[in-house]
């Protein structure tokens, strides 16, 4: 079977879209399934045309982005034409798209309905974007009524990967949408070495971590107010680190005083080599994403977490936790972090749990199964 994918963010850019896809690239393909990924060449040096292995090529089309990770096509370019154009050659059976609001879902839709090739959507996010601007919020939001919504309902099938991605995926398209969770690559964590160097660098603290993309509707801010205001007492035993870039980097950096770094963006095995040295990880989101693969991973890496609902935390976090909230507010996270901070044991059982049920619900084996019921 011959898959043709379609998704803006993809290795060696970082992020949740980009490493899900990937490893849900590398776990379908086989000697039965060959995948063509079609993506934004936004590194520089990366490569136009890479071949994976045997089963699983890559092309990287000219793109720029207006607003930090939301790449467009570079659509005056002739080369993008040229590779975009060269798909329609090939006699795909399937197409699968990711993410309505980027372009490359809009891609996929117009190749799918030319060559009557069957398309089945992947949705991520589960409200509409917020960014730092009113305007471009509002201008996203135009869209999704509009494209998004054509993607949605023009789809043979939209799969959701989580529950409050399918609740948002209904305002637009009362069919089924399945809900089927992301894998996590359990042996490619495990390999990853905690950052020691790093630990010794805070040795004496408490390391609070959060990674994210930085948009407004992350929520940090009330992290980092929260932190602000803690007890003097508790305040001299943490250190709060960010890791992750975006549009609202320099907002977040005037908000920040001698307890919070913000680190920047930085590989995934860095980002992983923190996650399990760090104690405490907060996930202090709005309604948007679908599910954050950075909970995820610092639950495996025994983090205790405090955390929002949203981005899938209630469907992975047992609701009567007393870390978990209703929204990110300023007062109930330092209420939480001064109760946990002060109290190793407790950091220690709830980390230990939060790495149980990751175990538990987050097996790639069992979400491709599941896909290719659906696809095969």
């Amino acid at each position: 079977m011959k898959i043709l994918v379609f998704t803006a963010i993809y290795p060696p850019c970082i992020g949740g879209l980009g490493s899900h896809a990937d490893e849900f690239n590398r776990h379908l393909a086989s000697e039965n399934t060959k995948i063509t990924v079609f993506t934004c060449l936004l590194i520089k040096d990366s490569a136009e045309y890479e071949k994976i292995n045997e089963h699983l090529d890559i092309i990287r089309f000219p793109a720029f982005e207006i607003v930090p990770n939301y790449p467009l096509p570079k659509f005056w370019k002739f080369k993008f034409w040229k590779l975009y154009l060269g798909l329609f050659k090939t006699d795909y059976e399937l197409i699968i798209s990711r993410i309505r609001f980027f372009n490359t879902s809009l891609l996929a839709m117009l190749l799918a309905k030319i060559k009557r090739i069957r398309w089945i959507h992947i949705e991520h996010t589960s409200n509409f974007t917020i960014l730092s601007s009113p305007l471009k919020s509002f201008i996203a939001k135009i869209y999704d009524l509009t494209i998004g919504r054509l993607i949605f309902r023009s789809s043979d099938l939209n799969i959701s990967i989580s529950r409050a991605v399918q609740k948002f995926v209904h305002k637009f398209d009362k069919r089924h949408s399945p809900i089927i969770y992301r894998g996590l690559n359990l042996d490619s964590i495990d390999s990853i070495h905690p950052d020691i160097d790093f630990k010794n660098r805070f040795k004496d603290k408490i390391i609070i971590l959060t990674v994210a993309r930085l948009y407004k509707w992350k929520g940090i801010e009330y992290s980092i107010e929260a932190i602000k205001n803690l007890s003097e007492n508790i305040k001299k035993q943490i250190i709060f680190i960010v890791i992750g870039d975006g549009e609202d980097f320099s907002r977040l950096q005037k908000l920040c005083d001698e307890s919070t770094i913000l680190l920047g963006s930085m590989s995934r095995e860095k980002a992983i080599g923190i996650m399990k040295v760090s104690d405490i990880y907060i996930h202090s989101a709005l309604h948007g994403g679908g599910l954050s693969t950075s909970l995820l991973e610092a639950m495996y890496c025994s983090c205790a977490v405090i955390a929002t609902p949203n981005e899938g935390a209630d469907e992975v976090i047992d609701l009567r936790e007393d870390t978990l909230m209703e929204i990110p507010n300023i007062t109930r996270i330092k209420e939480v972090l001064e109760n946990i901070a002060s109290d190793k044991e407790k950091r220690v059982l709830l980390g230990k749990k939060m790495r149980g049920n990751v175990i538990k619900k987050f097996s790639w084996d069992k979400s491709i199964n599941t896909y290719k019921k659906l696809i095969i």
